[in-house]
């Protein structure tokens, strides 16, 4: 039976990563019912000033200086941290993505619930064979994004070791691909496909994925927030329906035209599809299918490339 969700009307958030693809939209759907505040570096204007529009309570903070943590608020019911930092400087993306955990952690201590967002890339590469939690990890991502996986991993042991030692209930929530009417891998997939460009794919394929659409990773984190526990709850979250690069690019073609090139390489990253059951045995299915959200994708970032029916 799934947990009951708790009730975040009203309460104090604290939401690190804001201005990323993933975190703005949670940042604007909780900005209207509770007291959302927005913790990034805030490199620009512009970005702070977005945050506010939405309604949320800006924080200038780095995550790998602990002077910085140090001198936010301590008093948030819930903390979402989708903060992430892929420079390809291993001592500063380890300093950012794992020890600022650590220090986040320990400055929210007083939380009701702590959520981390963490990656499916932190599994190694099995083929085509359903990830579950206790699969074995590995430097899945390393081709693409040098420092991700480990830091991936490193963060989630962090996280693990201040939760229990300072008895902080925390759920770490590994992502698979998520995507919205803001962006997405898919989306990156049209423009390939618009320009010509080949499509890196693994040759083992097809190349399964689980696609979650903002309005399911939305819809559940209440529930993830509800299943946590000082003991730490780690599941995989993703789409409930597993779909390969190869389904989605034809159905991308189906809708605009474009043909998809593939370039089948080993240095691609393959098949990462996870089993569902201990996320629909926390938190229930995701609703949304993905043809509808892909569709709804491309109406809302590139209506001109689709066919007139």
């Amino acid at each position: 039976m799934p947990v009951k969700p708790v009730d975040l009307r009203g309460s104090k958030i604290l939401i690190t990563g804001p201005t990323g693809q993933v975190a703005r939209p949670v940042v604007e759907h909780y900005a209207k019912i509770a007291d959302v505040h927005a913790l990034a570096r805030f490199r620009n204007a512009e970005d702070l000033q977005a945050m506010a529009s939405l309604g949320a309570t800006p924080v200038k903070a780095d995550l790998a200086e602990p002077d910085t943590v140090a001198a936010i608020d301590d008093d948030f019911d819930y903390v979402l941290n989708f903060a992430v930092v892929k420079t390809g400087d291993f001592d500063y993306d380890l300093a950012a993505n794992a020890e600022g955990v650590g220090y986040l952690m320990n400055r929210c201590r007083r939380a009701k619930a702590f959520l981390h967002f963490s990656s499916t890339a932190v599994y190694q590469y099995e083929g085509q064979a359903p990830r579950r939690e206790d699969a074995p990890l590995g430097d899945n991502h390393r081709a693409m994004f040098p420092t991700y996986s480990i830091s991936k991993i490193a963060a989630e042991s962090v996280c693990r070791f201040v939760a229990r030692s300072q008895a902080i209930p925390t759920t770490i929530a590994r992502l698979s691909v998520p995507y919205g009417d803001n962006g997405g891998w898919m989306y990156y997939h049209m423009l390939m496909m618009q320009q010509g460009i080949p499509i890196d794919i693994h040759p083992d394929g097809p190349n399964f994925y689980n696609l979650l659409h903002v309005d399911d990773y939305i819809d559940k984190i209440p529930c993830l927030l509800a299943a946590a526990t000082t003991g730490v709850t780690t599941t995989n979250f993703g789409g409930s329906e597993k779909t390969s690069i190869e389904q989605w690019c034809a159905y991308i073609a189906e809708l605009t035209g474009f043909e998809p090139l593939f370039n089948k390489t080993t240095s691609a990253f393959g098949s990462l599809h996870i089993d569902t059951g201990r996320m629909h045995e926390l938190i229930g299915p995701t609703r949304v299918d993905w043809r509808d959200g892909i569709k709804r994708q491309l109406q809302a970032l590139a209506p001109e490339v689709l066919r007139q029916r």
